[in-house]
C-alpha cells in the first residue's frame, strides 16, 4: 500500500500530514478536496472549469448512475472517465447515502438494502456485491464499500446494528472487489465513542488501500463531531489516506486536516453558489445584499479564479437577479475554487512547517471578516482549539 499512499510532510504539533496518492489516471496531493459530480456532471462547472482551479478528483454516485444511464451504457462508452469527458481521477459513493437518505422507502436486511427507485418507483436491490460491480462497471479510481449511517440521535441499538452490519458488508465488499481501483472501508459508530472506536477498528483491521470516516453532519453538535473524527482517526491506519465522507464549511475543513483527514467532499461550495452565498477567507457573502448593487470589487480580491479576475459583485448580483445562466457558473467556480486553494494552502504550510501560522490565519481572517459585516457563522460556538499560540477575535 505504500505505493498507493506517501505521507510526504506531517505536522508536528498536530495529526495533519501532506501526502501523495498514486491513482491510475494521476497522482492527488493531499489534504485535498473533492468536487461533487453526483451524476457525473458537477453542476455549472465543465471539465475545464474543473482543471483551471485545481481539482485532481472528482466524486460521483454508483446509485444515480446506475439508476441512469446505466453502468452498462457508461462501460460501453469507455467508462466514466471518457464519458464525462474528465480525464482525473474519479472516486464513487457506494450507494451508502442512499441507504440512508431513502428511509421511508427501504427495507434493510443482512443480504443488502431493497427501496424504490426515486426514479421510476420500481423497486432497487443493493447488496455490497452489487455496489462493487457498479462501481467497477464504471471504472473508477477509487470505489467505497456499502456502508449503513444511522440518523441522529440514534439509540445506541441502532448504531451498534448499523456497525456491525457495516463491518458485515465491508468484508463482502472486499471478497467481491476484483483489484480494480483501490477500495475504501468506511467506519460509522454514531456518536457512541466506545461504538465510533471499534467500527474504526474494524476496519482498520481489514486491508483496504483506503480508509473512510462516515456518519457525520447529521445535525450534531460542532465538538461531538469533532469528538467523533478524532477518536476514529485515532484507530485507523495511519499510513493509509482518510476520507471524510460529506463535510463540510470551511472551519470542518481546517478542523479535519490538523486531526489528520487527506481528502473531503462536500455539496455545500457548489449548493450555496446557487443560493446566492459565496464563500472567502473573510467569512461568506450573500450577493443578494442591497449593498452590492454598485458594488464594483470582486468576490475576493486575493482569488484568482474566473469570476474574481473579470467581475463585480454588483455583476454578478445583477446575473443573480435576472436568473442568468452564467451567475450559476461564475459563483460556483469561484466557491469550489476557494475550496481547493483552502486545502492547497493547508497542503503548502504543511510542506513547509508553517501549518500552525496558517490554522491561525484562518480563524483571524474569519474574525476580521465578523468585524466588517461577513457572515462569520463558522466562528459560532465555544472557541477552536489553540496551536501554537493565542487566538482572540
Amino acid at each position: 500500500m505504500s505505493s498507493f499512499f506517501h505521507i510526504e510532510a506531517s505536522d508536528s504539533s498536530s495529526l495533519a500530514r501532506a501526502g501523495l496518492i498514486n491513482t491510475y489516471r494521476g497522482a492527488i496531493q493531499t489534504p485535498t478536496f473533492m468536487p461533487v459530480g453526483t451524476k457525473g456532471s458537477v453542476k455549472a462547472a465543465g471539465p475545464d472549469d474543473l482543471r483551471s482551479i485545481g481539482a485532481q478528483i472528482i466524486l460521483a454516485n454508483a446509485y444515480h448512475l446506475n439508476q441512469r444511464p446505466g453502468e452498462e451504457v457508461i462501460s460501453s462508452l469507455g467508462g466514466l472517465s471518457a464519458f464525462m469527458g474528465w480525464s482525473g481521477p474519479i472516486i464513487t459513493d457506494s450507494g451508502g447515502y442512499q441507504v440512508f437518505s431513502l428511509k421511508d422507502l427501504r427495507k434493510i436486511t443482512e443480504e443488502g438494502v431493497c427501496f424504490r427507485s426515486t426514479y421510476d418507483g420500481a423497486q432497487v436491490f443493493l447488496s455490497p456485491e452489487k455496489s462493487i460491480s457498479i462501481q467497477e462497471k464504471l471504472g473508477v479510481d477509487i470505489l467505497m464499500c456499502l456502508d449503513e449511517c444511522t440518523t441522529y440521535p440514534a439509540t445506541r441499538l441502532e448504531v451498534e446494528r448499523a456497525l456491525n452490519l457495516t463491518f458485515n458488508w465491508a468484508k463482502r465488499s472486499l471478497k467481491a472487489w476484483s483489484g480494480q481501483g483501490a477500495l475504501f472501508g468506511i467506519c460509522q459508530g454514531g456518536f457512541y465513542p466506545d461504538l465510533r472506536q471499534r467500527s474504526a477498528e474494524q476496519i482498520a483491521s481489514i486491508d483496504f488501500p483506503g480508509q473512510a470516516i462516515g456518519g457525520l453532519a447529521l445535525g450534531e453538535e460542532f465538538e461531538v463531531r469533532l469528538e467523533a473524527i478524532e477518536i476514529a482517526r485515532q484507530a485507523l491506519d495511519p499510513l493509509k489516506p482518510i476520507y471524510l465522507m460529506g463535510l463540510g464549511t470551511p472551519r470542518d475543513l481546517i478542523e479535519a486536516v490538523r486531526l489528520g483527514a487527506d481528502l473531503f467532499d462536500c455539496v455545500l461550495p457548489t449548493r450555496n453558489a446557487r443560493n446566492g452565498q459565496l464563500f472567502t477567507r473573510f467569512g461568506r457573502l450573500n450577493i443578494l445584499n442591497s449593498r452590492h448593487k454598485l458594488d464594483p470589487n470582486p468576490v475576493d480580491e486575493n482569488c484568482q479564479c474566473l469570476c474574481c479576475r473579470g467581475f463585480s459583485r454588483a455583476y454578478l448580483r445583477h446575473l443573480h437577479q435576472n436568473r442568468e445562466p452564467l451567475y450559476l457558473r461564475l459563483a460556483t467556480i469561484h466557491n469550489l475554487s476557494y475550496y481547493l486553494s483552502l486545502l492547497s494552502g493547508a497542503r503548502k504550510s504543511l510542506i513547509e512547517g508553517t501549518f500552525p501560522c496558517y490554522y491561525k490565519q484562518f480563524f483571524e481572517f474569519l474574525c476580521q471578516g465578523a468585524q466588517e459585516g461577513y457572515d462569520a457563522r463558522d466562528l459560532s460556538g465555544p472557541k477552536t482549539p489553540n496551536i501554537n499560540g493565542d487566538l482572540r477575535c
